[in-house]
Formats: structure tokens, C-alpha cells, sequence
């Protein structure tokens, strides 16, 4: 009997972990896309490699994208992109930590596409700027999920210095897109 209620406390000690493991998404393929336009050139890139975690009962999100992971139509936009910009030696990665609040009332968990605001640290180049911006919670009946939000950032504001001779090709604010389709762990 002894032996029974020892299993039994274990089995419900550990109970709130299982719970908690059962309640988390990830993906390895995420997809963070980026397009700089102004009258003289067009930029964008993309990356099929961002890593991420949801997890629904807090709300938290944190998503992590190597900065050599970008693709670009012209080998030479990524090694400039790489060396001169990013300088994704020194700083190899971006990353983002928030928490996703739905609209009042809203439940994430039910099937459909949210709106949520999205508001967190996000990380690139050195520098860290907490943001809030708009995005889409889209739970499917299978059990997955995706996360979207579409914004812009401006590069001077991570300490992204860029020469006067380009200026006039890079666009002032960049539009950038976040396409994360998630499993559940």
C-alpha cells in the first residue's frame, strides 16, 4: 500500500508536466521574408529556417532566425547583406520573445483564425526593441497552428548603419513577413 501511494504522489507531481508538454507547438521550418523597395532597386529575402515555440497556456512566443539563413535572388545582395549590413559574424542571429493577446473574449484554442497583437523584445544586429504589432492566430482542426504578422522595421533603429553611396536603393522602413506553421510537441 506504501509502494501504491508513492506512485500515486509521483504519478500526480509529474501530472502538471505532462499537461504542460501536451500544450506546446514548434516548428524548424518557419518562414521569415523581408522586401525593401524604392525607385532605384528592389531587395527581398527570404528564410525557410527560423525555429520557434508557442505555447497557448501562457500565451509565450519565441522565435530564433539565422541571419546567414536569408536567400537572396543575387549572391552578391547576401554577401553584402551578410558583411557589410548585418555583419552576421558578430551578430549570427534574431530573435524574438513575447506573448500573443488575443482580442477580448477571443479563445485561442478553438479552430479559426485570431487576431492577436503580438508584443515583445525583438533582438537583431545587438539591439534589442520591445515591439507590439499586429498578427493571426490560425488554429486548425488538426491540430496545428500557424502564426502570421506582417510589419516594418527600420534598420537604423538596430544599429544597421548604411552607406550614404547606397542609400538611395534601401528602402527607410522594411516590410517584413513571418509565416510560422506549428506542430504540436
Amino acid at each position: 500500500m506504501k509502494t501504491f501511494r508513492r506512485s500515486l504522489g509521483a504519478a500526480l507531481l509529474l501530472l502538471p508536466a505532462f499537461t504542460f508538454a501536451q500544450d506546446r507547438f514548434a516548428a524548424r521550418n518557419g518562414e521569415i521574408s523581408f522586401f525593401s523597395s524604392t525607385p532605384m532597386e528592389d531587395i527581398s529575402a527570404v528564410n525557410h529556417k527560423v525555429t520557434s515555440v508557442y505555447e497557448p497556456s501562457t500565451q509565450k512566443i519565441v522565435f530564433t532566425a539565422l541571419i546567414k539563413a536569408f536567400e537572396f535572388e543575387k549572391a552578391l545582395m547576401q554577401e553584402h547583406f551578410n558583411e557589410n549590413y548585418m555583419e552576421s559574424s558578430t551578430f549570427p542571429k534574431a530573435t524574438f520573445e513575447g506573448k500573443v493577446t488575443p482580442a477580448a473574449g477571443d479563445d485561442l484554442n478553438k479552430p479559426g483564425a485570431h487576431a492577436v497583437t503580438v508584443e515583445g523584445d525583438l533582438t537583431m544586429h545587438g539591439v534589442t526593441k520591445h515591439v507590439t504589432e499586429k498578427g493571426t492566430i490560425t488554429v486548425n482542426a488538426d491540430g496545428t497552428v500557424k502564426a502570421e504578422s506582417d510589419f516594418s522595421v527600420k534598420p537604423e533603429d538596430y544599429g544597421i548603419k548604411i552607406p550614404g553611396v547606397v542609400r538611395g536603393k534601401i528602402a527607410e522602413q522594411i516590410a517584413v513577413k513571418v509565416r510560422i506553421p506549428y506542430a504540436k510537441l
